[in-house]
């Protein structure tokens, strides 16, 4: 004979791994309309006293072992088919789970299996196996949810309270092993991870029902966990903590060996936590080369004790949990190794060159996707000059970036040969080309000089400028378009703009104006009145601050513009003033270093800098003598004055002069050891037509 399984009809949406699902309200179903014809009749002999019997919300039912004056049709559906006269059970209902209360109705109810008392309002022991399975289900699909270790760990501990246990404890290794690496240290510590219970006091508001219990005593397990149990133990060498874990298999807390090895994990105090009899389980975490940690299932000594069976339920929710932590400390390491990648391939720091202020900023993509191939760059060049620099490689992965970090690093090798803009977009796609056929970017590549107020810029098929002016005029400048880096057999032209005083550059990805919502020259044009917008907020005499004016770009991104990870560069061109600049040409003759000792102590008196004289006519005079000896064109000498004094000497010879000792016996190569000892920073750069020495001082 097949027997009819009967369960409590769940309430539709309800979880049966929600925190508060053990303790929803169910209303008590009208038992002539859960019995079938028969049984109906004989419900309306039963006297008053009767206690009604659980019923399904389906055609079958069956009635409770301890109900009060059963009937023959009763019985009959509890051991044998349903009666021929009985509608058929076209919809078979589900057993509930655990979490779903008996029904009320009586003062008491008898549990079919153990014929114990059930008290209305408490969790129930879960019935039949296929309760198990469904509890399994839900609650691993709950774990499965999360992607770091709180959230798989936080899943684990809601899914099994109250549903499972009253009460969980998770304890992990400390550090936790990441993948197949060997632990370092050679002691195993296990860390409190977690704990979650069953509050004291339940929101009595959208469903919700307190326990019914009376108030617990302090040394029950309502006892605040944190308190009663050790935080960290170390798990000794053939101790029997040691032996439970490397044994994998859940225990029952009264079995010998949980008993001598809770005392290890949880500390002197476990007995104050843990109740008398099954109800406590103690599981292994074993993940997929080893044991990870450990959790620990409890129940309310006025609940029902835990089932051979749990200890399969414990195992699976252990094995699953293990598993996902496994695989999210996988995944915090790749995440890591990502954010170091895009981290070391852009500029942890932006240098400060004189005359210019600069910010940036830069987002990836998605979470999911951490690298990208944008990038940016602000490079020093010889005469105080800077070069921007922004691109984007095709694509946000590893590959994007490993393609971008060695395109940046070919540009900076270019900018440092002082090469034109256009040049250096002609090296960049031979360079791209080198690397593979397919390897395609976009690039813009700008110089700006600080003494002549001028800017120099060459694309490369990237997204044109956005110039803002002091007075909150914002300007798309006009450059060539030029193809792509990558494509080969492409010209690249150069423009020279102006660049006032006080006008902010912006250079930027196509992230930032081009989304599946909008094209990129609707893009452009929102940045354009996105920059003028925010320009009007601090005045016509006060462009905005950088960082805030960088931030306010980024505002302009709605909930759908996020298709491509964005660069941003900023720069704010403050020049250097005429009156603070002095420039000279010297030929190549042996008078020329006393020369140049007496134009650079007139312009320091001229500055009101006679205390920096005698060291700047030491350097000069040094640095002047060793041009003037290989030079065979005139000789640049130029002083600026900026927040320090910096002075540079360029000639035509192209070998960098190099800091060495000389013995005592030598004549000369003494120079740049002076020049190394008294100044602030100094320098060579080669050049085109050339090369220029420079050092600076400190103003006071």
């Amino acid at each position: 004979m097949t027997e009819q399984p009967t369960s409590y009809e769940r309430p539709q949406g309800v979880d049966p791994t929600e925190g508060r699902g053990a303790l929803l309200h169910t209303q008590a179903p009208d038992a002539s309309d859960a019995l079938p014809p028969a049984a109906s009749q004989g419900r309306a002999e039963d006297g008053p006293g009767t206690t009604a019997p659980c019923a399904t919300s389906g055609k079958g039912s069956k009635g409770n072992k301890g109900a009060q004056g059963t009937d023959p049709a009763g019985s009959q559906a509890e051991h044998s088919q349903p009666a021929t006269g009985a509608e058929p059970d076209s919809h078979r209902p589900r057993p509930a789970p655990e979490s779903i209360p008996a029904q009320p109705g009586g003062d008491m109810r008898s549990e079919r299996r153990t014929g114990q008392g059930v008290t209305p309002g408490r969790p129930t022991p879960m019935r039949r196996d296929g309760d198990r399975l469904r509890f399994i289900g839900a609650a691993t699909r709950r774990i499965a949810r999360g992607l770091d270790l709180d959230e798989i760990v936080m899943g684990l501990c809601r899914a099994t309270v109250p549903t499972f246990s009253d009460a969980i404890l998770v304890y992990l290794r400390d550090p936790l092993p990441v993948g197949d690496e060997r632990p370092v240290a050679d002691r195993v510590m296990l860390r409190l991870r977690r704990t979650d219970r069953i509050p004291e006091e339940r929101d009595t508001e959208t469903g919700f029902a307190a326990l019914a219990l009376p108030p617990p005593e302090p040394s029950e397990l309502s006892a605040e966990l944190s308190s009663a149990i050790a935080e960290l133990c170390e798990v000794r060498p053939g101790g029997a903590l040691a032996e439970v874990l490397r044994g994998v298999r859940p225990v029952f807390a009264d079995s010998p060996a949980a008993r001598a090895a809770l005392p290890e994990l949880l500390g002197e105090d476990s007995t104050l936590v843990v109740p008398g009899g099954q109800r406590a389980i103690l599981a292994p975490l074993r993940g997929r080369r080893r044991v990870i940690g450990a959790a620990v299932f409890l129940r309310r000594p006025e609940r029902f004790p835990f089932e051979n069976d749990d200890l399969l339920v414990a195992a699976q929710l252990a094995t699953h949990s293990a598993l996902g932590i496994d695989k999210a400390v996988l995944y915090d390491r790749e995440a890591y190794i990502a954010d170091e990648l895009q981290r070391t391939m852009l500029p942890e720091h932006l240098p400060r060159p004189t005359g210019v202020r600069l910010a940036s900023r830069y987002l990836p993509a998605a979470e999911t996707a951490r690298v990208g191939g944008d990038w940016y760059d602000a490079i020093p060049l010889p005469g105080s000059r800077v070069a921007l620099v922004v691109g984007d490689v095709m694509g946000h992965s590893m590959t994007s970036a490993a393609i971008m970090g060695q395109l940046r690093t070919t540009a900076q090798t270019l900018a440092g040969l002082d090469l034109p803009p256009q040049e250096v977009l002609h090296h960049l796609d031979e360079q791209a080309q080198r690397l593979g056929s397919d390897r395609m970017a976009t690039c813009l590549y700008a110089v700006y000089d600080p003494v002549s107020h001028r800017i120099t810029i060459a694309n490369a098929g990237h997204p044109p400028p956005v110039l803002l002016h002091l007075g909150g005029r914002a300007e798309v400048l006009r450059v060539p378009p030029g193809a792509p880096i990558g494509v080969g057999g492409v010209d690249f032209e150069a423009v020279e703009l102006d660049a006032p005083a006080g006008a902010t550059l912006l250079l930027y990805t196509d992230g930032l104006v081009e989304s599946r919502l909008r094209d990129v020259a609707t893009g452009i044009e929102q940045l354009r009145e996105k920059l003028a917008a925010t320009a009007q907020l601090t005045g016509p005499d006060h462009p905005p601050p950088l960082e805030a004016l960088c931030d306010e770009v980024l505002d302009m991104l709605g909930p759908g513009d996020r298709d491509d990870d964005i660069a941003l560069l900023a720069a704010r061109f403050d020049g250097i003033a005429p009156s603070d600049v002095a420039y000279w040409f010297l030929e190549p003759e042996d008078a020329a270093p006393g020369r140049a000792r007496r134009l650079a102590r007139r312009a320091l008196s001229r500055w009101g800098m006679e205390d920096l004289t005698d060291s700047v006519e030491l350097l000069v005079s040094e640095v002047v003598t060793n041009a003037v000896r290989y030079a065979s064109r005139p000789v640049t000498l130029r002083l600026l004055r900026t927040d320090v004094l910096r002075c540079e000497v360029g000639d035509d010879v192209p070998q960098l002069p190099r800091l060495r000792q000389a013995r005592a016996t030598d004549e000369g190569g003494r120079g740049l050891y002076l020049v190394n000892r008294l100044a602030r920073r100094w320098g060579a750069t080669r050049l085109s037509t050339g090369k220029v020495v420079w050092f600076e001082l400190n103003r006071s």
